[in-house]
């Protein structure tokens, strides 16, 4: 028997403790200092923009089409075993195009996933208007791209029915471990230690004299509550446009999101009302009646981004190939858990 440990239980250490937990010859363990779904996890909207990214090929596409294929399974089979419910918008995304977006790039793309068995789909300005009427379309917005196999899923929900889901597998999980006691429980008692705890990770993998450097950047968002129905109640897609996304939650919620916030010295980042001010002012301009819903709640969190190289990280720690790293996904996290996972599945079994 394998004896894995995880730290972190985000969505990705959730996802990879599931993905593991299906094979008898693996022993799991998972360590964090925290409640699961926290940090950027508990902050994130979950948009898997997936087919309607501009990637189409080599890793960061096998990743995206990867996650996007497992989900459409993923989440009926953790329903099915845990009895939770996973709110998950199976209605696409769409996504509104200003004045200046070159559409002949969009064109390209739409061959380019119909070559790839995918679907998108360019809109003009009136079916928008047709399909989505409480949207306000400005002279500005020229078109609109659909994605119809992209999705969005409630993070927090997903992790949790992860975990339950891992542990009637026979995972075990040990919340309110801090990452460093786990780190050297980990590496003397356990075969594989698997790194996935975003921004904590860069201190894990110091202790093990490699440092892999993981900077913050914070993101602010909204939970909205509108008095009254808004727009087609048989067609509720995310809306986003330069990059604001609109969420439709069901039941007259919204959430409304996010910023990006970098620190200016390298230091702690101090979220800016200010700018989530303007996501809120610019989503809208989107969706007017919005300007007149109820603020429920507002959320931060700190997403992982790797410094000098590409999100994410998924690889054996140089000079020990014990240590696996799966972090660093950036705003990508809910997105990629599932490639993840069975990546580092893989990594493992080889």
């Amino acid at each position: 028997m394998i004896r894995v440990a995880i730290i972190g239980c985000g969505i990705i250490g959730a996802s990879i403790a599931f993905e593991l937990s299906q094979f008898p010859e693996l022993k799991v363990t998972v360590f964090d200092k925290q409640p699961p779904a926290q940090g950027s996890t508990g902050a994130a909207l979950g948009v898997l923009m997936g087919v309607i990214s501009h990637k189409t090929k080599g890793r960061n596409w096998q990743l995206r089409e990867t996650s996007l294929q497992r989900y459409e399974t993923l989440i009926p089979t953790l329903e099915a075993v845990t009895g939770r419910k996973i709110p998950f918008n199976k209605q696409g995304i769409l996504m509104l195009c200003s004045e200046g977006e070159d559409l002949i790039k969009w064109e390209k793309l739409i061959a380019i996933r119909e070559s790839q068995g995918w679907q998108l789909e360019l809109w003009d300005v009136e079916r928008v208007r047709e399909l989505c009427p409480h949207l306000y379309l400005n002279d500005r917005i020229i078109a609109a791209i659909y994605s119809p196999q992209d999705r969005q899923v409630d993070p927090t929900a997903l992790t949790l029915a992860l975990i339950d889901a891992a542990e009637r597998n026979g995972a075990i999980f040990e919340f309110g471990v801090p990452v460093e006691a786990a780190e050297i429980a980990a590496s003397l008692e356990f075969d594989r230690l698997i790194v996935a705890a975003g921004l904590g990770s860069a201190a894990v993998t110091a202790s093990l004299n490699q440092l892999v450097d993981i900077r913050p950047v914070l993101g602010q968002a909204l939970h909205l509550r509108s008095a009254n129905p808004l727009g087609n109640p048989d067609f509720s897609p995310v809306i986003t446009c330069d990059d604001v996304h609109i969420v439709p939650l069901g039941n007259q919620e919204f959430w409304v999101g996010a910023t990006v916030e970098f620190s200016e010295n390298g230091g702690e980042i101090q979220a800016n009302a200010d700018m989530l001010a303007q996501v809120m002012a610019r989503a809208s301009l989107l969706c007017p009646a919005l300007a007149e819903a109820e603020i429920i709640r507002k959320w931060s969190g700190l997403r992982p981004r790797p410094e000098g190289r590409p999100a994410p990280i998924i690889e054996t720690l140089s000079g020990n190939d014990r240590v696996l790293i799966a972090s660093g996904h950036y705003r990508n996290g809910v997105l990629l858990a599932p490639a993840t996972a069975r990546s580092i599945r893989e990594m493992i079994l080889q």
